[in-house]
């Protein structure tokens, strides 16, 4: 796929907004391997092959196994996840996918009862990063999916 154009250099004002969303979603004090499966598991649900490729090597390179991996699209019957990955999941899944009637009651309850008020702020925006970072990544066809390498 060919890329239709660069965001990083049409808009860099832009792309340093999104960059610093990302900057404060990664010192906000959640646990980055719950990071991790919620990006994944957004950019499973938005079909965006550059941020799956992206976040599973990061998650990998931080110890996060294969089989979680793996299991991540069907993690509600999964037994290795554990309640406050389930909840962040499930509060993932219900952002992601904003219907008509919004954010349930219920999911909200269950979210809540595993995150802070704080936390559970923190948690929202870092799934509306990875959404817009999914919407940036398939909008403009950039870049290759399969490129990343996880620095260092």
């Amino acid at each position: 796929m060919t890329a239709r154009l660069e965001p990083e250099k049409a808009a860099p004002a832009a792309y340093h907004a999104m960059l610093s969303l990302e900057k404060y979603v990664r010192g906000s004090g959640l646990e980055p391997g719950i990071l991790h499966l919620i990006k994944v598991r957004a950019s499973q649900l938005n079909g965006c092959a550059f941020c799956l490729d992206m976040h599973t090597k990061e998650a990998r390179a931080d110890g996060e196994t294969e089989q979680r991996l793996y299991g991540l699209s069907a993690w509600r019957e999964a037994p290795y996840y554990s309640d406050r990955e389930r909840a962040a999941l499930e509060w993932t899944e219900a952002v992601t996918r904003l219907g008509e009637h919004g954010v349930p009651d219920d999911v909200f309850a269950r979210a809540h009862a595993e995150f802070t008020d704080k936390d559970l702020v923190n948690l929202t925006m870092a799934i509306i990063a990875i959404n817009g970072w999914n919407r940036i990544a398939i909008a403009f066809r950039s870049p290759e999916p399969g490129s990343y390498r996880v620095p260092g």
